[in-house]
This record gives structure tokens, C-alpha cells and sequence, in this order.
């Protein structure tokens, strides 16, 4: 029925992220006109949580060494804004794009939904 998924990121500086997503972490794009980028993702899963709060939407890069991963940002000088902690489902950490907003990036410890 779908063949993929779009996501939004919203940015104060949407031409730095954008380089930092070409240029930092070598996501393949293409160019949709007037370099407007759009980024391939690596494979995605989507979970449905409850809550009693407003509802919201999160966005995770996901990864499976995310101290490989933070290693490799920080030798490309990007900053670490939470180091990796154990959540007991994962491991979570974010680093920060050039437009200050932070990024998650997870380290899933339950099977991944992309690899049925």
C-alpha cells in the first residue's frame, strides 16, 4: 500500500542542517528544485505509544554501535548533547545540529520491524 515515508524536520537554520545531512552524515538526496535537498533515510519502523498527555510525534536515527556512532560524529566535530544513556528497551543519545535543535539517535535492543 505505501512505499515509503516522509519526514519533517523543522529548522531556524534549514540550509545548515541541510549541509550537515549532505555533507556530515552522507545521506544520499536529490535535489527537488532550487536546492531544495531531500534526504534518503536508512530503513524506518514506526511504534505507537500511549499516553494521557498531549499527543506527539518523535523522530530517531537509529543505529547499532551508538558509540561507534557518537565516536564518529565527534571526530567530524559535531556535539554531543546527551551522551549515551541505557533506557533498559535501548540506548539513547542526541547530538546537535548546526541550527542548535538536538537530534536522537537510538540504539534499539528489541528486533527491528525493517529487517522482517
Amino acid at each position: 500500500m505505501f512505499n515509503g515515508a516522509h519526514v519533517i524536520l523543522y529548522s531556524r537554520d534549514a540550509d545548515a542542517d541541510r549541509a550537515f545531512l549532505r555533507d556530515t552524515l552522507a545521506f544520499p538526496h536529490v535535489d527537488a528544485g532550487d536546492g531544495w535537498l531531500i534526504f534518503r533515510l536508512p530503513p524506518a519502523e514506526v511504534a505507537v505509544h500511549p499516553t494521557d498527555a498531549e499527543p506527539k510525534h518523535e523522530f530517531y536515527l537509529m543505529c547499532s554501535d551508538i558509540e561507534k556512532v557518537l565516536s564518529e560524529c565527534a571526530a567530524k566535530g559535531v556535539a554531543v548533547v546527551e551522551p549515551a544513556s541505557d533506557q533498559g528497551w535501548g540506548v539513547l543519545a542526541s547530538i546537535r545540529l548546526p541550527s542548535g535543535t538536538p537530534l536522537s539517535i537510538y540504539e534499539p535492543r528489541h528486533p527491528v520491524a525493517y529487517d522482517l
